[in-house]
């Protein structure tokens, strides 16, 4: 009977299964992993907002570049207006390869082949798109390394509390299903947290991968149509 009174005790003790009562009474290193993983999902959350800001104002700003580019003016003024300081990628593909188209026509003046100009101009938005979609990119590998290693840092985490949780058990003498209870459901805690952290960084990173390859698609596509241009600018020099 005494035993009885003393399980219903404890379980009444340590008996909290709110959120901030499973992370109170957690063991050090299951509170450490807790932590980790919330700042981790807090960062993830901030990464997924940066990103889509920065593709929703990459597309805004091609499409009216776009709409300028075809409109049928002269590239020279175009160029004298991006060509200084490209505030998207698209424009910083045009100058790169407007710069580029000029310097070979001032570095050979006419004699030079147009074949030679347009790897030149290749080149030059190649590099242009590398370096545009790098800083594009950057935060996505931290997206998919908390999708991929989240959970499993929230399952030791869980194993880490359940380990104590039987220690303290085996200690006490006692199964009684009120003093297993909390120590089990903190440890689990820890999972629920990376699952929490994982979900959303896995979904983003899909869908974020999906757009940047769409705009690293669209980047290529402008620049080979431009190319294609200057290289027929330039055997009209010719």
């Amino acid at each position: 009977m005494d035993r009885a009174v003393d399980a219903i005790n404890l379980g009444a003790a340590g008996g909290d299964l709110s959120l901030w009562g499973l992370f109170r009474q957690a063991d050090i290193v299951v509170k450490l992993v807790m932590i980790g993983l919330l700042g981790a999902s807090v960062w993830v959350w901030a990464v997924v907002f940066e990103k889509w800001s920065v593709l929703r104002k990459a597309n805004k700003a091609a499409n009216g570049f776009e709409d300028r580019f075809w409109a049928g003016g002269s590239l020279d003024e175009l160029f004298d207006q991006e060509g200084g300081s490209p505030s998207h990628p698209m424009a910083a593909v045009f100058a790169a390869a407007m710069g580029e188209w000029r310097r070979s026509l001032r570095i050979s003046g006419a004699d030079i082949g147009h074949t030679n100009v347009r790897d030149r101009i290749d080149r030059a938005i190649a590099v242009t798109i590398s370096r545009e979609m790098e800083r594009m990119e950057r935060w996505m590998v931290f997206l998919a390394s908390v999708g991929a290693t989240a959970p499993f840092i929230g399952l030791f985490g869980t194993v880490w509390g359940i380990m104590n949780s039987f220690a303290a058990i085996a200690a006490m003498h006692n199964t009684n299903l009120a003093v297993v209870a909390p120590g089990i459901a903190e440890a689990l805690f820890a999972t629920a947290i990376g699952l929490v952290a994982a979900i959303p960084a896995v979904l983003a990173y899909n869908q974020i991968s999906t757009s940047l390859t769409r705009f690293a698609a669209r980047l290529e596509s402008f620049g080979s149509e431009f190319s294609a241009i200057l290289s027929r600018q330039s055997e009209e020099r010719n």
